[in-house]
């Protein structure tokens, strides 16, 4: 989150700004969003957050204001419906009043293996991993540039250490391949664009939760794949996305941030 600053007869982009920055979150209430949400806004943003669950979305900005006094505006809604995602976003600028940041956590996966897809979960994946990040930044374009902000694009492991499902990993390498042609293109504009790509993450109530419950052993084994033997936590991925969105990163472009602990292999199902 940045202003745009004059160093040495050089226009920058990226100098530090925290307190009063506004920042826009897709998947922002739960899991990793929700960590990302609250990191955020305890550094001083004030945020606008989508998601799909109106329960999560309510109990998140519940806890921004009275944790940490901030904005939050919320919307549920889907971002496969790509023109609701897309007045989201403008709409959130105006009320905010600027964007220095905006992060697109939400996606998935649809479809499992490969004989049991349809071309219908591909076309899905697709559309909640690459065409949604695509349109958020397509409407954030233009207030980041007159801000000198970022954006971050989550990906995955499975990005870039091939795991099935398939359609999920292709989604997850096209998504970061996004980031990058998107530098290069809104670079000449003072916008940054990077991914990181986190690792499993020990989210409660999800599946590598519902391991750890349910089959004991097989998450010990999982374990070992982490050279420090656990899990990624969440609120670590979201340092490394507040880090990306601040002025101290602001060579950072182009870029994916592995945030995986050093994991191997990256499922508990092997490669």
């Amino acid at each position: 989150m940045a202003d745009t600053d004059v160093m040495d007869g050089v226009r920058e982009f990226g100098r530090p700004r925290a307190e009063g920055s506004a920042v826009i979150v897709t998947g922002g209430s739960r899991g990793l969003g929700r960590a990302t949400t609250l990191r955020l806004a305890a550094q001083g943003c004030d945020l606008a957050v989508c998601g799909r669950d109106a329960a999560s979305l309510k109990a998140v900005a519940e806890e921004v204001r009275a944790l940490h006094g901030r904005v939050l505006r919320t919307e549920r809604l889907d971002v496969l419906d790509e023109s609701a995602l897309a007045a989201f976003v403008r709409d959130s600028a105006a009320e905010l009043g600027r964007v220095d940041g905006l992060v697109t956590v939400a996606g998935g996966v649809h479809g499992t293996d490969l004989r049991a897809t349809e071309p219908s979960d591909w076309d899905r994946t697709c559309r909640l991993n690459v065409t949604h990040p695509a349109i958020a930044l397509r409407e954030a374009a233009g207030p980041l540039a007159e801000t000198g902000g970022s954006a971050v694009l989550v990906s995955s492991v499975s990005g870039w250490k091939p795991a099935p499902p398939a359609q999920y990993a292709a989604a997850k390498a096209a998504q970061i391949h996004l980031a990058a042609s998107l530098a290069r293109e809104l670079g000449p504009r003072g916008v940054r664009v990077n991914c990181v790509s986190p690792g499993s993450m020990l989210i409660e109530g999800k599946g590598w939760a519902r391991l750890r419950d349910e089959d004991p052993e097989g998450y010990r084994r999982f374990e070992q794949e982490f050279p420090g033997g656990r899990l990624v936590d969440p609120r670590d991925v979201a340092e490394v996305i507040a880090f990306l969105l601040s002025g101290p990163a602001r060579a950072v472009n182009g870029a994916n941030i592995p945030v995986d602990g050093g994991q191997n292999a990256p499922s508990a199902y092997g490669y």
